[in-house]
């Protein structure tokens, strides 16, 4: 390590923060290459003459930020940067249809049928990787509570739901940018739940609900459930849904609620910046029409800080926000909670009458896991596992596919959104990649008007391995034959 000059106080920055500036300034001019051995913390303590929690600090900050990574018993390392070697192109903004539709989401049934077939390679949902989940703990955690609460793990559990989740869930929100109370959130079973309730508590039948274009299937199927119409509104692969196109469907009086997946859109990965969601809030705010938040993804990014929320902006409790722990802790346990706003009666009873309770044990198993401090160094490594699946499979698609496939660039999440020529059908891909004992999900199901169909998502959830290589390489050659 070379000579520095010792690190002062400034009110501008944290110490933490001067130091993890100083590290990324050496990876920067090459000083530290990529897998470099960092300096220890003890031995960077007594260098910089900084403490040791202050070392730590930057450590995880630099780790956060995609500068560095952790081996066990082995200390901190330069990382190689992620990325594939040729960079396709990206989509375009979509031109969805300007008419609400009604919604059939019979072909998103059939794709989400094929996880039952174990044969099956899941590219198709967005599933996470069971041995990329902290399920050894989580075990154990399942297994103390059932002993130490025998009877409350088999009670009835009503709404607003089991506290110590709650305090956990208010707790870490705060880095999403929402100070709230536990009293203010209700816990579900998973996002998909929270979603329904909340879209329910805000709607009729024969009600239109704005939507991205292309949107998540699962929020399809909630709307053809609770009969309501979608109107799909123009939406960029990187910012977003176009607020331009949502003014005017609010001025027009044509939609009762917004609803969307804030952070890393699925399945287009797209995140506003923060001045757009503010402008997104204040849009709805003017108009006082509600908006149903899905940040499932929002703890998957993979560089700098977790994106805000679009609730963080909200100060009229219009915004009823949904996430979950099914894509980073546990999709089984079915744990997520609902932020409903000025809704929270409303959504609390349709809790009660529709489904009562979520299940106490998994919920205080959650709860103690958050509370025991792993959650953050977990989710770095997950972090960075599906940044590095995700560069893999792009470099795959890149070499596979023909050379006018265009890819999405998402900054965090865990799908891709791949587009094909004019003309290419990806339902035909769909069935014949199945013959072949590959899952993907095809375009059209991410649109109320059957758009799409010349798109399809990739998962990219699951560990790199030869079997992923040789199915991407099938897929290619399957488009080509198509084409």
């Amino acid at each position: 390590m070379v000579k520095v000059k010792l690190i002062e106080e400034s009110q501008d920055q944290n110490l933490y923060e001067q130091v993890a500036d100083r590290i990324r300034g050496l990876i920067k001019e090459g000083t530290l290459q990529p897998g470099d051995r960092l300096p220890s913390v003890r031995k960077l303590r007594e260098q910089w003459s900084v403490s040791v929690s202050t070392v730590l600090e930057a450590y995880r900050l630099l780790e956060d930020r995609g500068f560095i990574s952790a081996r066990p018993q082995s200390g901190y390392y330069v990382k190689q940067p992620v990325q594939p070697s040729v960079a396709p192109a990206e989509p375009n903004s979509s031109t969805p249809s300007r008419k609400a539709h009604h919604v059939d989401t019979s072909l998103a049934f059939q794709v989400s049928m094929t996880c039952r077939d174990p044969k099956v390679l899941k590219l198709g949902g967005a599933i996470p990787a069971c041995e990329l989940l902290p399920i050894a703990a989580l075990n154990r955690l399942m297994g103390q509570v059932l002993r130490n609460h025998p009877h409350m793990s088999h009670s009835y559990d009503v709404p607003p739901g089991c506290e110590p989740l709650r305090h956990e869930v208010a707790r870490r929100l705060l880095t999403a940018g929402c100070s709230v109370s536990p009293d203010h959130i209700v816990t579900t079973n998973g996002t998909f739940e929270a979603v329904y309730l909340s879209l329910k508590a805000v709607t009729k039948p024969g009600d239109t609900v704005a939507v991205e274009s292309p949107t998540y299937y699962g929020l399809l199927e909630a709307l053809e459930v609770l009969h309501l119409k979608a109107l799909e509104l123009p939406t960029h692969p990187r910012e977003g849904m176009s607020l331009t196109h949502l003014e005017a469907a609010l001025e027009k009086k044509q939609v009762a609620a917004c609803a969307l997946v804030s952070n890393f859109s699925n399945p287009l990965g797209s995140c506003m910046d923060d001045l757009k969601k503010k402008q997104l809030v204040e849009l709805i705010t003017q108009y006082q029409v509600p908006l149903i938040e899905d940040d499932i993804y929002g703890d998957l990014y993979f560089e700098g800080t977790r994106p805000k929320a679009l609730k963080a902006f909200d100060r009229e409790g219009l915004v009823l926000y949904c996430a979950s722990y099914s894509k980073t802790l546990s999709p089984g346990m079915r744990i997520g909670w609902a932020l409903p706003g000025r809704y929270q009666a409303k959504v609390e009873q349709l809790k009660w009458v529709i489904n009562q309770t979520t299940a106490i044990a998994p919920q205080l198993a959650i709860a103690a896991f958050l509370a025991n401090g792993g959650y953050d160094r977990h989710l770095r490594q997950l972090r960075h596992a599906y940044q590095s699946q995700m560069a893999l499979i792009t470099q795959a698609i890149c070499t596979y596919f023909p050379a006018e496939t265009k890819v999405t660039r998402p900054t965090g999440g865990q799908v891709l959104w791949v587009e094909l020529p004019p003309g290419f059908d990806s339902v035909v891909l769909f069935q014949e990649a199945l013959q072949q004992h590959i899952s993907i999900a095809p375009g059209v199901v991410f649109s109320a008007s059957g758009s799409y169909r010349n798109c399809f998502r990739l998962n990219c959830g699951l560990p790199w391995s030869a079997e992923i290589e040789r199915a991407m390489q099938t897929l290619g050659y399957l488009i080509k034959r198509l084409i």
